[in-house]
């Protein structure tokens, strides 16, 4: 009896002991974790959190387009790096692409459709803001950051975690006095409300976007046998196509884009405004939005947000006469295009078989798309080589890139002289960095390299217009492609046939592998649009 309940005690102190270590081991992975946690959200930098990003979304989705099985029969599929340049490109929103779109089966086509969703500008912005509005919550909710605003407000009964979780609840009332505290405070506010606007443009104009693509569908019977003669599933294509459309990526489910539905001149008309609503008319209707809100419901965030666009920091939020400015820019150059276009277009055989209204929709469609989106009714081989130089110059512009003056908010600020070794090591780097044309001067000379057996063999087909028409496409994020002819190569292949993919799908792995970097860098380009400034040409 005597052994037996030593034998009790020695058993509680052991399991005391283990589960003493464990509750530290916990506590030591708990705070390991937390500690990560903040150094990941304060200190990564956002150029690397994106391009890890769109990577590790690229090859997830890779991964998962080769788990499923393609809607082709027979041995025939696409390859491993042609289902990565895919994916890249979906993410990145660019639609170049190497393969023929009716090789994807319907789920392959929802894996993809969720995919751009997730690339598209939009979303990744909104992400952003919320991340941003995250770390100033965590910054605010420091010690240190507690004393300071306890000690300039003279506030003694506020606590700042039960403020915080007071307007995660929509409890607490905006403060009246504009301390230090307070703004810091109402810039949290005001991120949050315009990380909620955003969202809510999101979801409302792709809802509105099916909703019209589908109706449309459901009433035009011409529209819906294209889909039947292809085997396409009608709300997998209209969620897709709104999908497309509006992140500005370009994809069809078809493998001749819009060709097909050419004559669907109200579909068109349709998917003209989700193109401007997702590109670049998106932060004069953010503007807009605002101000609405802003007339309806009086609120501080919305007035600090339409007053303090810079100090917002969010690339789409424009000052006002910006945003007006940027509808006129964007107008003007759609004028400009369509004057051009149909000058030197109107009666070729691209656009045989149409009448003059559904000529100037076309025209009109395929203008708009030339900026981001890469929707295409025509076949660009087949049109006069200035509108394809035309349409070089309209990608490789930024999306609210304005012509008309608009004032720097910069200019008259004055200068710090002295500078910290942080910024004089940025400023270093920002020297080295070449500018935009420079590194696609380098991209486009590299695949010459890589492809110039070819450009010797099958110049028709392989000359530096079409290669500078798919690199600047690529970097633009738009998918305007030249193709590839087989009734053009100077020596007939046997068993050449015409595929409906993109020029670079006959591109050498190593050409492809520069192109999926292009897309990446193209969509990356907001971080070096000051790029280049260190060279000087006199």
């Amino acid at each position: 009896m005597i052994n037996s309940s030593h034998l009790c005690r020695r058993m509680q102190h052991l399991c005391g002991f283990m589960l003493a270590n464990l509750r530290y081991l916990y506590e030591s992975i708990r705070f390991f974790l937390f500690r990560f946690h903040r150094f990941i959200v304060l200190r990564t930098n956002l150029f690397l959190l994106q391009v890890l990003y769109f990577i590790s979304l690229s090859s997830f989705g890779c991964l998962v387009l080769k788990c499923l099985k393609p809607r082709t029969h027979g041995s025939f599929g696409p390859t491993s790096l042609d289902l990565f340049f895919t994916s890249v490109s979906t993410v990145t929103v660019s639609s170049m692409s190497t393969v023929e779109m009716e090789v994807f089966s319907n789920t392959q086509l929802i894996v993809i459709t969720l995919l751009m969703f997730a690339g598209g500008e939009v979303f990744t912005s909104m992400v952003g803001l919320h991340l941003r509005r995250y770390r100033m919550r965590m910054l605010l909710k420091t010690e240190d950051k507690v004393a300071s605003v306890e000690s300039d407000l003279s506030i003694r009964s506020l606590n700042l975690r039960d403020a915080l979780d007071g307007v995660e609840l929509g409890l607490t009332e905006k403060t009246q006095s504009f301390g230090p505290y307070d703004c810091e405070y109402l810039r949290y506010r005001s991120i949050g409300l315009l990380g909620a606007v955003v969202l809510g443009y999101l979801v409302v104009v792709q809802v509105l976007g099916v909703a019209m693509v589908s109706i449309y569908l459901g009433f035009v019977s011409t529209a819906r046998d294209v889909l039947r003669n292809k085997g396409l599933n009608m709300l997998t294509f209209c969620v897709f196509i709104t999908v497309s459309t509006f992140a500005r990526c370009g994809f069809v489910p078809t493998n001749e884009n819009m060709i097909v539905f050419r004559n669907n001149s109200a579909f068109l008309l349709i998917l003209i405004p989700l193109i401007l609503l997702g590109s670049t008319l998106f932060p004069s209707c953010l503007g807009f939005c605002l101000w609405v809100i802003h007339k309806f419901r009086t609120k501080a965030e919305t007035s600090y947000l339409l007053r303090n666009t810079s100090e917002i920091g969010y690339l789409h939020l424009l000052p006002s006469l910006h945003s007006r400015l940027l509808v006129a820019t964007v107008l003007g150059l759609i004028g400009i295009q369509f004057v051009i276009f149909s000058a030197m277009q109107w009666n070729s055989k691209a656009f045989g078989g149409l009448g003059p209204s559904e000529k100037a929709i076309g025209i009109l469609f395929q203008c708009v798309n030339s900026r981001h989106t890469g929707e295409t009714i025509v076949d660009l081989s087949t049109i006069a080589p200035a509108m394809l130089v035309l349409f070089v110059f309209m990608m490789y512009l930024p999306p609210y890139a304005s012509f008309l003056p608009v004032k720097d908010i910069d200019e008259g600020r004055p200068r710090a002289v002295e500078r910290n070794r942080p910024e004089i090591r940025r400023k270093i780097i920002e020297n080295l960095i070449f500018s935009q044309l420079s590194y696609l001067a380098i991209f486009i000379i590299m695949i010459c390299i890589t492809e110039r057996e070819k450009m010797k063999e099958d110049p028709l087909n392989f000359n530096v217009l079409t290669i500078v028409v798919e690199v600047i496409s690529a970097y633009g994020n738009v998918g305007f492609t030249t193709g590839y002819s087989c009734k053009r190569q100077l020596k007939p292949e046997a068993g050449c046939r015409d595929k409906w993919f993109g020029f670079s799908g006959r591109w050498s792995d190593q050409g492809k592998i520069i192109l999926m970097v292009v897309m990446v860098f193209g969509r990356l380009k907001k971080f070096n649009m000051n790029g280049g400034r260190g060279w000087k040409l006199l």
